[in-house]
């Protein structure tokens, strides 16, 4: 069975998510049950940060290449942080979608493709299902799904216009790890 993820990585990413649409796809309880499990994270927020990067890198082993020359103990915390900065601004989706939309274009030169998006999600939704034990049900594994399926949606919709916008200034993405 496709997560739903899965299925937003096929659709194309012609425009920016808006964020009036954002903010109809995330209800109230969705956020609440984001906000309120993101709490118990935060205690073991290195341990999760772990946890989730050993995953990434057991579902794909390749995406090891990408973080060759990346400190892991810094790169935990700016995991750490963006997920919090995430969580945070959920009732505030217009100062999220600007952020989120760099946060995009940014990955795209390091070379992030749409399928990375697919591993990220599956290693996030397993990270915080092991990380919340009890606490996990299908109702927060169905908001967290929903938040991460909307932000990876911008994301990717803000990289893609990136990568289009280099393609037509310099004739070529390949260099920038596409094509």
């Amino acid at each position: 069975m496709r997560q739903r993820w899965l299925v937003e990585a096929d659709t194309p990413h012609t425009t920016t998510m808006t964020v009036t649409t954002m903010e109809k796809l995330i209800t109230p309880e969705q956020r609440a049950l984001v906000q309120q499990t993101w709490q118990q994270v935060v205690p073991i927020a290195d341990t999760a940060a772990r946890v989730f990067y050993n995953r990434l890198f057991e579902i794909d082993p390749q995406l090891r290449v990408m973080f060759d020359r990346v400190e892991m103990k810094s790169q935990r915390r700016k995991l750490i942080q963006a997920l919090a900065m995430v969580v945070d601004r959920l009732d505030r989706i217009e100062e999220l979608v600007p952020v989120i939309e760099a946060l995009g274009r940014r990955h795209a030169t390091y070379g992030v493709s749409d399928a990375h998006y697919e591993t990220v999600g599956a290693a996030l939704i397993w990270t915080l299902e092991k990380g919340l034990g009890k606490a996990w049900s299908e109702e927060v594994k169905a908001a967290w799904t929903e938040v991460y399926v909307l932000l990876s949606k911008v994301m990717r919709g803000a990289a893609a216009e990136s990568m289009t916008a280099r393609t037509a200034t310099h004739g070529s993405a390949s260099k920038y790890g596409y094509l």
